[in-house]
């Protein structure tokens, strides 16, 4: 099953082929390498009337923007209620994973629909998305990347959608700021994260999703309150299917009363493919009278 963030106005994928995509930023567009995109161009992209940039990837790794015409310094998009700062980035990025929308449309309606004060944590939580969006739907959000400049930016995301108060923000390696809550007995109804395949912390600490992800996610579900609301893990490694995040789910929360539900994200394009853009799993507390 694939979830397919298709209610943008700001953004859209327009064409897809030969290892990229093609996309429109409010007015500027990218042309960005995607290791999913394994099939022809149906036209050539890089002649696209309009394209403002390309990525280009270096055959020793890494690589370079080169721009076809002038492009501010950094815009924003808006999706719904919430606004976020892009701007091109070192190695391909812009700030922003459009495909999250369709995980903090999930968050932000659970805890609207929860009827009580939220805790929530995000981990990996890089320049924000899901910490607006919970934010915004009324949780008292921890925000944690070991990346000062993300952090910074997710600050700016959340000024420029209107959230004053209600989040908190901690530059640390992830893991550390997990073993330091749970030995200041702090807890949280919701957990949401987003790991990388790779990353170091900010103290040179190594991670490997294939060996690092379920022990995380085991401690991390020492964190959770008495009455958990969800606990979701977002991953972009390729390969990884969604069912491996519901088995990793399904046996870190053993003995909690709740679904979980495992599938694709991605992104609607205006060629009438899907693009797949990651894997989600959720688990939703108390929703079935089963025990996991």
């Amino acid at each position: 099953m694939i979830k397919l963030a298709d209610q943008w106005k700001d953004f859209a994928v327009i064409a897809t082929g030969g290892g990229y995509k093609l996309e429109r930023w409010k007015d500027v567009v990218l042309l960005r390498p995607d290791p999913q995109v394994i099939w022809d161009a149906q036209r050539d992209l890089f002649a696209y009337p309009g394209l403002s940039a390309v990525y280009h990837r270096s055959e020793k790794g890494g690589g370079g923007w080169e721009f076809k015409r002038a492009v501010p310094e950094s815009w924003t998009v808006s999706y719904r209620d919430l606004t976020f700062g892009v701007k091109p980035m070192g190695f391909k990025h812009t700030g922003l994973f459009p495909e999250q929308a369709v995980n903090w449309e999930r968050m932000a309606s659970l805890v609207k629909e929860a009827g009580r004060p939220v805790k929530a944590l995000n981990l990996f939580a890089y320049t924000g998305g899901a910490s607006v969006a919970l934010a915004k739907a009324g949780a008292e959000v921890t925000h944690v990347d070991a990346a000062k400049g993300m952090v910074e930016r997710a600050g700016e995301n959340a000024r420029l959608s209107g959230v004053r108060s209600g989040i908190r923000y901690i530059v640390d390696d992830c893991k550390k700021f997990v073993l330091r809550e749970l030995r200041r007995g702090n807890r949280y109804d919701a957990i949401v994260m987003d790991p990388p395949s790779y990353g170091r912390g900010p103290g040179g600490e190594m991670w490997k999703i294939e060996t690092e992800l379920f022990p995380f996610v085991s401690l991390c579900a020492q964190l959770l309150s008495e009455e958990p609301l969800f606990f979701l893990i977002n991953s972009y490694t390729t390969g990884l299917q969604p069912t491996v995040l519901s088995n990793i789910l399904s046996l870190s929360l053993k003995g909690l009363r709740g679904q979980i539900e495992a599938y694709e994200v991605g992104l609607p394009t205006e060629e009438g493919i899907p693009l797949p853009c990651g894997a989600g799993g959720i688990f939703i507390h108390g929703t079935t009278h089963h025990h996991l």
